[in-house]
């Protein structure tokens, strides 16, 4: 036999089982003489692809008897013209069942006509073999006797939707005729885009008997939407016609994209130039015939033989569905002959068993998948290809390269868009008839510092402005394309809201707002209406309450710097270290000698005075002259410590919250308040606020009047409010409130747009990269910096020192004075300077200096004791 021209035949080794028992119904088979088989074939045969199909069939007979000339069965080709209809095409079969009554049917070409076909086939028990029609829908599982002998249209949309992938398009619309070919697919390739995240918006199908200006219509359509993907699938009848007037309206310019199915890119040789001309850019896929030298060879024979016969279709090509009818047919033919050399009996039990058992293998995975998809840019005189799609691969340049799964557009050749555009169209674009994108704007008495909306009384058009409106305006600007758009406000009248932020962002579901810019946060219930961009505010919930000043309260201050403990511990040490230099200096030092008393409080003077290090005593002995050292290092960081602190508590006293717990707020019943408008309300309710507790307010003025008033007469104690709303709030109240916590979690302001909306992520970049550079600074201070104030969480109150922060240490002062003075006056006469003697060789020492002993240890002649009389009447003692 000779070698088949594609590797798509490799199939009709399973098919050759399928016709056991099935064909001879009334007699035996002859061992001599050849059995013809009656075979029917049911084609448009006035059609140029009912002809190429008819003698690729013609060719397959012809080549396998030639080969196999032994073989007993020879199949004979009964041809019906289906007339292009499907009940033609039912009546050509019935006829060949009835009349002529087939053992086999091979067609009809599409798949309207074959799902005609198949229940005949059923019913009369006559195997339906199709090479053509494609549809999933037609599953052979529906009939044990249809055998779908071509690849199923669902296989090419991992193709497909890899493409779209790879090139991040958000939203598609498939274009399909109205019909079982068109429809069947379209299941497969909607759950397999939203799989990737894409969307389908919107199903265009076109009837096949759709009139020029209906398809045009159903174009305009398709104009008014955002969406600028369209998925074809469609044969070259409609098809053709669909591309004329695509461009003829202006939908084959910059900016689209168009992706056929095989029913087209299979037939692109068929198509009119002036067809090829309109579809200029169109990306297809179709499956991949290697070339051969055993194709080219048959394709030669093929096409001298078609010319032969055909010498008006100069211009044909052979086309996959060619070779598919060539492998049909060659596989039928194996078929009837393995069948026909049996010579048990018929019975037909048994041969719709074995049918259903073949039909299992032949849909075993891998049976009739192709190995690869082509894809193609069609670009001039035809299409080029610039890539390829396998299951294992993905996309890929060429098919011999070792790579992982790829969705990677950088594994495509390079394309020509529409208009021979190189730019990567983004896939959707304003509407033709909406070209100004409406854009809802709040409108609000209070807080306008974000958006505030007025209306020009000479133009009576809509002037929006304020901290979201300037972010919004910078954000558009960045995009990488213009859009028009006009603020409308959400509002009854000048002044007069529509109703809740809730309500105005519901309006974007109904479609009367393109989106919504404003003041808005992102709350989870309200992303089942809209998609929000990525934020561009800071985020949170938290508690503002009013501050309190200790000011009035720090009369015993210079105690705070150190702790109870700390005072007692160096008090305590204060005295040990005078106890221990006594211990190491009263037996050697005439300064730590004399009467008890005295060695007490000198030990204990030196001790205290090191605080100020203002001891004049000496120490002699090494050891008392290093606990001092080390007793001055600690004084020296003790007393270092002390000052500092002291300082910050005199001159800068931190501001204090009046309350800064929750729980305690609702325990104690306090009134809170919450933005008119606000989403906190429900958070206020899920912490067990009541409602007679809760106040609203509608600008920073009120929220102030509320706290001035307090909880007991109708105002609030506590409010709670999103973070940019209190830092505004804060700006201008700096030195009375402040911001406590807790904090609770929200994503900030966004902007809200349609659900699927091809701008979100294009708009959130955009916000990324407004809020990373110099932009965003500027706009802030432009509406913020005018009420700048410190940060509340560190906001201190500095003022001068008074009276009121010492008068107690000058009271102390003052009466240890008083008191020391009337202890002295009361004390009775006496000596005021008393001679003493220490040490073991009672060398003599006053009580306020050293007398110089000479070195011999006795004491000089010219020292005298002087004894002053307490009294005038006393004698002085005579010195000896």
């Amino acid at each position: 036999m000779r070698q088949r021209p594609t590797n798509l035949v490799s199939f009709s080794f399973f098919l050759s089982l399928l016709f056991t028992f099935i064909f001879f119904k009334h007699t035996a088979i002859s061992q001599n003489t050849t059995i013809p088989v009656n075979v029917g074939v049911i084609l448009n045969v006035n059609g140029e692809f009912g002809k190429m199909s008819l003698s690729c069939i013609n060719m397959a007979l012809s080549d396998f008897y030639a080969t196999n000339s032994h073989y007993k069965t020879r199949l004979v080709l009964n041809t019906r013209h289906s007339k292009s209809d499907d009940i033609g095409a039912a009546a050509a079969a019935l006829d060949l069942i009835k009349n002529v009554q087939v053992q086999a049917i091979i067609g009809p070409e599409n798949s309207m006509q074959t799902n005609f076909v198949i229940d005949l086939g059923n019913k009369s028990q006559v195997p339906i073999l199709s090479f053509s029609a494609t549809s999933p829908s037609l599953t052979s599982l529906r009939s044990p006797y249809f055998f779908q002998a071509t690849q199923n249209d669902s296989s090419q949309v991992g193709a497909i939707t890899s493409i779209i992938q790879a090139f991040g398009w958000r939203e598609v619309v498939p274009i399909y005729v109205d019909n079982e070919f068109g429809e069947g697919v379209i299941p497969y390739l909607t759950d397999a885009l939203q799989a990737i995240s894409t969307s389908v918006p919107y199903r265009s199908a076109i009837s096949p008997v759709a009139s020029d200006d209906q398809i045009v219509e159903e174009l305009y359509n398709l104009m008014t939407m955002q969406t600028r993907v369209f998925i074809v699938h469609m044969l070259p009848s409609l098809g053709s016609r669909l591309f004329t007037k695509a461009k003829q309206v202006g939908m084959m310019n910059q900016g689209y994209i168009w992706i056929v199915t095989d029913g087209l890119s299979n037939l692109f040789t068929s198509l009119e130039p002036s067809v090829i001309e309109s579809m200029q850019g169109v990306l297809g896929v179709r499956p991949y015939v290697p070339k051969t030298k055993a194709l080219e060879g048959f394709r030669l024979r093929w096409k001298r033989k078609f010319q032969q016969e055909n010498p008006s279709l100069a211009d044909t090509e052979l086309n996959i569905f060619g070779l598919l009818a060539y492998d049909a047919t060659m596989a039928l033919a194996m078929t009837v002959e393995n069948t026909g050399t049996t010579n048990f009996g018929f019975n037909m039990t048994n041969v719709s068993t074995k049918v259903q058992q073949t039909l299992k293998l032949l849909l075993s995975p891998g049976m009739l998948q192709s190995l690869a998809f082509q894809i193609l840019n069609v670009n001039g005189d035809g299409e080029r290809g610039i890539g390829f799609w396998t299951l294992k691969k993905g996309l890929t340049k060429k098919l011999n390269l070792t790579s992982a799964y790829s969705t990677s557009k950088s594994h495509l050749g390079s394309i020509i868009w529409p208009r021979d555009s190189t730019s990567i169209p983004k896939g959707w674009e304003i509407p033709t008839n909406e070209k100004i994108l409406r854009i809802g704007v709040p409108e609000k008495n209070g807080f306008r510092e974000f958006v505030k909306v007025i209306i020009d009384p000479t133009t009576n058009k809509t002037i929006a402005t304020g901290y979201c409106i300037d972010v919004f305006n910078a954000v558009m600007q960045a995009l990488p394309y213009a859009i028009n758009y006009e603020f409308i406000p959400f509002a009854l009248s000048y002044g007069t809201s529509s109703g809740s932020y809730n309500d105005m962002i519901y309006q974007v579901k109904l479609g009367k707002f393109d989106a919504v810019v404003g003041d808005i946060t992102i709350v989870a219930n309200r992303s089942q209406f809209v998609d929000f961009t990525l934020p561009y505010t800071e985020s949170g919930v938290s508690m503002i309450v009013p501050i309190k000043d200790n000011n009035k309260k720090n009369a015993w201050v210079f105690l705070k710097p150190l702790t109870w403990d700390l005072w007692i511990t160096s008090a305590c040490f204060f005295l040990f270290i005078g106890l221990v230099i006594w211990v190491l200096e009263h037996r050697i030092n005439e300064d730590f000698c004399g009467p008890p008393e005295h060695q007490v409080g000198t030990s204990f003077w030196f001790s205290f005075s090191t605080m100020v290090f203002s001891h004049r005593e000496r120490v002699i002995s090494n050891l008392a002259r290093f606990v001092v050292i080390v007793w001055c290092f600690v004084v020296l960081i003790l007393t270092q410590s002390y000052t500092a602190s002291l300082t910050s508590l005199l001159t800068v006293q931190r501001l204090q919250p009046t309350v800064s717990d929750v729980t305690e707020l609702i325990k104690r019943g306090e009134n809170v308040g919450f933005k008119q408008g606000s989403f906190v309300l429900g958070i206020l309710k899920e912490l067990g606020f009541k409602e007679k507790n809760l106040r609203v307010y509608g600008s920073v003025e009120e929220c102030d009047a509320l706290f001035k008033n307090g909880t007991a007469n109708g105002g609030i104690a506590a409010a709670f409010d999103e973070v940019p709303y209190i830092n505004l709030f804060l700006g201008k109240y700096c030195s009375k409130y402040t911001m406590v916590e807790p904090t609770f979690n929200t994503d900030g302001f966004g902007f809200a747009f349609p659900l699927g909306s091809p701008l979100v992520p294009d708009v959130s970049r955009a916000i990324l990269n407004v809020t990373e550079g110099p932009k965003m600074n500027e706009i802030k201070d432009a509406w913020f910096k005018k009420n700048s104030c410190p940060d509340p969480s560190t906001l201190v109150s500095s003022h001068s020192l008074g009276l009121n922060s010492f008068w107690e240490l000058f009271l102390i002062a003052g009466i240890l004075h008083l008191l020391l003075t009337i202890t002295t006056q009361q004390a009775p006469q006496g000596y005021s300077q008393h001679t003493c003697f220490c040490g073991e060789q009672g060398t003599p020492s006053t009580e306020y200096g050293d007398p110089n002993p000479d070195p011999s240890g006795q004491a000089p002649q010219d020292i005298v004791p002087v004894v002053e009389p307490t009294s005038p009447n006393q004698e002085r003692p005579i010195s000896p």
